[in-house]
């Protein structure tokens, strides 16, 4: 399958018609460094292009087919603003930095033609360790994730936990019709019991381009307690993937929709929602820290709600780790926290905050950022892109 913003180049330049598009952005109430500015573009702006500025400096601008437009802000002082030029016939020149490519269930993320590795998408379930049961294999996770050095950061079917997986969503304690389907736990390790399933659907689409891949895909949830298949959620991963200097960033925004008439009831309970596992070096309990917003440690930190989570160690004699930046707009932000005592897992829990439910007709969406890089955590960057996540530079873009 081609990426649609390769058959984007041959028209890129006279989408742009004969205006000149001058693109405005406002660092507003912080200091930005290497922030990825997002935004809609008008008809007319597609493909791949340049932004010039009157310095001299240029950087590069995509835009996919349905006008979401992207590209990277490398210094900006709190209240600035800058203007640049969009140059028509750029796109053709820049070069693609990061590259997607699926072979066979895998959908692998790089940089510059495979050079680097960044992750991968498992869509339908992958192979298990040997020994490990049939009820263990799944997909619709990502995993492995590196860090910039090729360091891998997530861990999959450890022997502790043959159900987690890399970077996963699902939910544990649930009523649906007045039965219990775990998302979790897909796979009992005594009984083999699999209650509820997560099951990849469809891959709508990838891309890659010169500032962002990513890809936009389905899943089900499925209930097996009442001795049939039945569909509870549907869910779709719109996932985009950046590369800033010494660091990768994945955006992960889930929606996930009731697929009948019925609510997915979620009870009070301690984890659930977003799962990150750390690889088997961080297995022993001494091996992995965690740190978040607040300060707090993997002790103090349990049970405890923060704007973000790292979780890091060492892998092959290098510091390393991945960070999960939640979006103010989540449900119950600033969102509870499960940092796991006995294993290199968290868990962004909003069902530790009482009682709630997914309803018909009201879409359930939450998002994250994860960072992964090389070194221990520093706080005060990681608060920095935190808040270029959360309130990002504002842009205009107009025509002369």
């Amino acid at each position: 399958m081609k990426s649609p913003l390769i058959l984007l180049l041959s028209f890129a330049a006279v989408s742009l018609h004969a205006a000149e598009w001058r693109l405005t952005v406002q660092a507003g109430d912080f200091d930005r460094q290497d922030a990825i500015v997002a935004f809609d573009a008008p008809e007319g702006v597609r493909g791949n292009f340049t932004l010039k500025a009157a310095d001299g400096f240029s950087t590069p601008l995509q835009v996919d087919p349905a006008g979401h437009a992207v590209f990277i802000e490398p210094k900006l002082a709190k209240g600035e603003t800058k203007t640049y030029t969009l140059s028509p016939g750029a796109d053709l020149l820049a070069p693609t930095v990061i590259s997607a490519a699926k072979e066979g269930d895998v959908l692998k993320f790089t940089t510059q033609s495979g050079n680097t590795p960044i992750f991968n998408y498992q869509t339908t379930p992958g192979p298990v360790p040997e020994g490990v049961g049939d009820q263990f294999r799944h997909g619709a996770h990502l995993h492995p994730i590196y860090s910039p050095s090729g360091r891998v950061v997530t861990g999959n079917h450890p022997p502790d936990h043959r159900w987690h997986r890399g970077v996963w969503l699902g939910w544990t304690e649930t009523d649906f019709e007045g039965r219990h389907p775990d998302f979790w736990n897909e796979g009992k390790e005594k009984s083999g019991e699999l209650t509820g399933e997560i099951r990849f659907a469809s891959l709508e689409r990838f891309w890659d381009g010169p500032v962002q891949g990513g890809f936009i895909s389905h899943h089900r949830f499925i209930d097996h307690t009442s001795g049939a298949e039945k569909d509870v959620l549907a869910e779709t991963w719109d996932v985009a993937v950046t590369r800033l200097p010494g660091v990768f960033v994945i955006d992960l925004a889930s929606t996930q929709t009731t697929a009948g008439d019925t609510p997915l009831k979620l009870p009070k309970y301690f984890y659930g929602g977003l799962g990150v596992r750390g690889p088997a070096v961080w297995d022993p309990a001494d091996k992995v820290s965690m740190l978040t917003s607040n300060g707090d440690d993997r002790k103090s930190g349990d049970n405890s709600k923060a704007k973000w989570v790292h979780m890091g160690g060492d892998v092959d004699g290098q510091t390393t780790g991945i960070t999960v930046l939640i979006h103010p707009g989540n449900f119950r932000f600033p969102q509870p926290l499960r940092l796991n005592p006995k294993n290199p897992q968290l868990c962004v829990a909003p069902s530790q905050g009482g009682d709630w439910e997914i309803s018909p007709g009201k879409p359930y969406v939450s998002r994250y950022r994860l960072f992964i890089a090389d070194g221990a955590p520093d706080h005060t960057d990681i608060d920095r892109r935190w808040d270029d996540y959360a309130t990002p530079p504002v842009v205009t873009l107009k025509s002369e």
